[in-house]
Order: structure tokens, then sequence, then C-alpha cells
């Protein structure tokens, strides 16, 4: 006779609601595994680095081809000048946040195929954001990198709070690196760290060079970073990285150093605990 008794499985959760903190926090307060842990992540800037054409793009490159031998690296691109015309004409046709974002996410997708392009004789291909969810582990097991989009897909879902986007390719690579549990996470840029203010403004020479800071500090201080200020909001909740370094792209050497464990830039500390 077949048994028509419903099997269950055993366990806290059945029939309640994951939206019940008491339920949840012994399951929440455990680290997740680490997906990745020897991938390093580097952010390339769109308009500090590949806006500038040849004289920043190909030595960046040879740099990343000659230090591959090293390191599995998931290199990820930004946005440049066309997203903010991009964003202009948008704003002006009155474009929701929602459908902005896409948009400048693909300009973040063309300066990686670019950038991958000049590393595919390395083996180095550009991949979509749904092969990184799922398919990168045995990418990474064919080449040493591969190149994706910065910008984080909420698309369409990106939060209405303010008429820009407010999680571009910065908070988009930190977001990728903490899911997967990566070693660490670079941020290129063309500037040497975060500043008191802004070194290219007005009054720039007094602004002092932070080699060190905690995401929380940063978060509380006004003026202007050399990365998304989204970027402090996700680091306060972070479950792996601990730290991210920001360097100068335009200094020969900086990113290798960097990758190697050296502190060649500013280094921000996160929310995260070490386990």
């Amino acid at each position: 006779m077949p048994d028509n008794n419903i099997k269950h499985v055993a366990s806290p959760l059945a029939s309640q609601t994951l939206l019940d903190g008491q339920l949840t926090r012994p399951v929440a307060s455990v680290k997740p595994i680490r997906l990745l842990p020897w991938l390093q992540v580097v952010k390339i800037g769109g308009r500090s680095i590949m806006d500038r054409g040849p004289e920043a793009i190909l030595p960046i490159v040879d740099e990343i081809r000659k230090i591959l031998p090293e390191h599995r690296l998931l290199i990820l691109t930004g946005a440049g000048i066309r997203a903010r015309h991009l964003y202009g004409v948008g704003l002006d046709l009155g474009l929701p946040v929602g459908s902005l974002a896409p948009l400048a996410a693909s300009e973040a997708g063309q300066n990686g195929h670019i950038l991958a392009s000049l590393l595919a004789p390395e083996g180095v291909s550009y991949i979509e954001h749904p092969t990184i969810a799922s398919q990168l582990a045995i990418h990474l097991c064919a080449a040493r990198a591969v190149v994706g989009s910065a910008f984080p897909p909420y698309h369409h879902h990106e939060f209405p709070g303010a008429r820009i986007p407010p999680h571009r390719a910065d908070t988009g690579a930190f977001l990728l690196a903490d899911a997967l549990g990566a070693a660490g996470l670079t941020i290129v840029e063309d500037v040497d760290g975060v500043y008191t203010a802004d070194p290219k403004g007005a009054g720039g020479d007094k602004a002092q060079f932070l080699p060190e800071a905690r995401a929380a500090d940063l978060a509380k201080a006004e003026g202007t970073l050399p990365f998304d200020r989204a970027l402090l909001e996700v680091m306060a909740t972070a479950r792996h990285i601990e730290r991210v370094q920001v360097v100068n792209g335009l200094v020969p050497g900086r990113l290798t150093a960097a990758l190697r464990g050296e502190h060649v830039g500013t280094i921000v500390h996160t929310g995260a605990h070490p386990a």
C-alpha cells in the first residue's frame, strides 16, 4: 500500500516566517562559507582610467598581463563620461532611476569588452552577470582572469530614492566580492587614495591624504570621495571583505603591489569581522 503521509523535514523554520528576527538570528549569525577564497577582485574606474584612452589603459593591461601567473582575477569595469551624458538625456526625458541604471550599466559593459579584448591573447574574456553568478569558477579554471561589468544588476529594481542610480560600479564590485568571499578587492582610480578634500578641486593643495580610514567614519564626513558614497553603506554589513584598498592606476606598479598585499594606497576598513 502506498504511504500517503506527508514527509516533513524537522526544522525550527518549518511553518514560520523568515521575517521573524528572533527565529532567524541563530542562522543569520553564522558566517557564510567563502565560495572563492582564492579570488582577487579588481575594479577599474571608467571615468578615471578607461576614458583616458590608451595612455592609461595600455599600461594597466600590461601590468595585469604580468601578474596573471600570481593571481586569479575578476576584473570589473565602471562607466565613464558617456554614462553622464546618458543620465543628462534620460533626466531630460523624465526617465525613472530604474530605467537609467541599466543604460549606464551598458557603458560599463562596453569598457569591459575593451579591456577583455586587449587581454584576449592571455585567454581572458568578457562574461555577463548571469555567467558570473553561476559559472565563474569554471571560467577561472580555464583562464587566470575574466572581465565583467562592475554595475550591480539592480536595473529596473533600483531604489527610487534618488534621480541618479545610487548603486554604481564601486558598490557593485564590493557586493560581488563580498558575496563570493573573495580574498580582496582593489579599486583602481586616478588618485592615490582617499583625501580629506578633493585634491583636484578648489583648495586641493590643503587636502590631506588618508592612508587608512574606517568606512563608518567616512560615512559621517562630508565632501567628495574617489568612490560611490553608497559603497560605505554596503561596507557596513559586509560578511567577508574586511578591507578595500584604493590605489592610483596611473602610477605603474601600484596595482601589482596592492595585489601582493602591500599598502600603497588608502585602506578602507569595512564592518566585517574576522571569523
